[in-house]
C-alpha cells in the first residue's frame, strides 16, 4: 500500500505539473503572436535603411570626408560586447546559447583582450547578467529593465549611449550577441558588429548600387542617416531576442508537457499493475485464512 500511495503522490504531481506547463505554453504563444508581428512589420524598414547606410559607407572611403563611425586606423583594440539573454528562463538553450557563445569570444576571438582586461560586457536579460557575473566578467552596465517596456523611444537611449562610447573612443569594438527569431522552434544565434560602421559585403562584391545623389550633401546624411539606422539595428536586434524568447519558451513548454503526458500513462499503468497486485495479495490472505479455518 506504501508503494500505491507513492505512486499516487507522484501522479498527482506530474498531473499538477502539466497544467503549469500547458498554460505556460499558450500564454507564450499569445506573446509570441504579437511580438513576431513586431519584428516581422519592423524588418523590410531596417533592411532597406541598412543597405543604404552600407552603400553610404562604401562611397565615403573614396572621398575626403571622414566618417566617425567607421573603423579607426590608430585603435587600443578595446572591445565591448553586449550580450542578450531574458529576464526570465524555462526556455530551453535559449539562454546558455547565448551565454555559450560568449565564453567562447572570451577565450577565442578576444582572448588578447581578455587578458589585457580591454575587453567588458553590457548585458540586457538577467540571465545573461547572472551567468557573467559568475564568470567574474566586467560588466559595465545591465539594462535588463529594457524589457518591461520594450519600445524605440527607450531602446534609441540605449542606442545613442552605445554610440557615445564608441565616439569617445572608450570602446574601438562593440559587438551584439543575440538570438535571431526564424520561427517558433528555431532561433539563430548572431554576433553582429554593431560599431563601426562598414559597407555590406554585397556593396563590395558590387550586387548592391552604392552610388547614390545625396540631398543636401553627405556630411549632412553620415550625421542623420548613421545614428538612425544604429537605432533601427538595435531594436531589431532586440525585438528579435523577444520573439525568440517566446518562441524557444512555447516549444520548451510543448515538450514539457508531451513529457508529463507520457510520464502520467506510465504511472497509471505502474499503478493500476501494482493495484492489481495488491488485490491478489489481499484475496490470497482471505483464501489463505478460510482454508486454514476450514483445516
Amino acid at each position: 500500500m506504501a508503494n500505491l500511495k507513492a505512486i499516487r503522490v507522484r501522479l498527482s504531481s506530474v498531473k499538477s505539473t502539466r497544467q503549469i506547463t500547458s498554460a505556460m505554453k499558450m500564454v507564450a504563444a499569445a506573446k509570441l503572436r504579437k511580438a513576431q508581428d513586431a519584428i516581422v512589420q519592423l524588418r523590410p524598414y531596417a533592411d532597406k535603411l541598412n543597405e543604404i547606410q552600407a552603400g553610404l559607407s562604401a562611397a565615403l572611403r573614396d572621398t575626403e570626408i571622414e566618417n566617425i563611425y567607421a573603423e579607426r586606423k590608430n585603435s587600443r583594440g578595446k572591445v565591448l560586447v553586449v550580450a542578450v539573454t531574458s529576464n526570465k528562463g524555462l526556455c530551453g538553450a535559449f539562454n546558455a546559447n547565448v551565454i555559450r557563445d560568449v565564453r567562447r569570444l572570451m577565450t577565442e576571438k578576444y582572448s588578447s583582450q581578455m587578458r589585457d582586461g580591454d575587453l567588458s560586457f553590457m548585458t540586457v536579460g538577467k540571465k545573461g547578467n547572472d551567468a557573467l557575473k559568475r564568470l567574474k566578467c566586467h560588466i559595465v552596465e545591465d539594462h535588463s529593465d529594457l524589457y518591461s517596456h520594450l519600445n524605440f523611444e527607450n531602446v534609441t537611449a540605449l542606442a545613442d549611449r552605445l554610440t557615445q562610447l564608441y565616439l569617445s573612443k572608450e570602446y574601438d569594438t562593440i559587438e551584439l550577441v543575440y538570438n535571431q527569431f526564424r520561427n517558433a522552434a528555431i532561433q539563430r544565434l548572431t554576433e553582429e558588429t554593431y560599431l563601426p560602421v562598414s559597407a555590406a559585403a554585397e556593396v563590395e562584391k558590387g550586387t548592391i548600387q552604392a552610388d547614390y545623389i545625396y540631398e543636401p550633401d553627405q556630411v549632412a546624411i553620415v550625421g542623420e542617416l548613421i545614428p538612425k539606422t544604429l537605432r533601427i539595428q538595435l531594436y531589431r536586434a532586440l525585438l528579435d531576442s523577444f520573439a525568440a524568447e517566446h518562441g524557444a519558451r512555447m516549444t520548451a513548454m510543448h515538450q514539457a508537457t508531451d513529457n508529463a503526458t507520457d510520464l502520467i500513462r506510465d504511472l497509471t499503468l505502474q499503478y493500476n499493475k501494482a493495484r492489481q497486485a495488491a488485490i491478489t495479495n489481499q484475496l490470497l490472505e482471505v483464501v489463505s485464512g478460510a482454508e486454514a479455518l476450514n483445516g
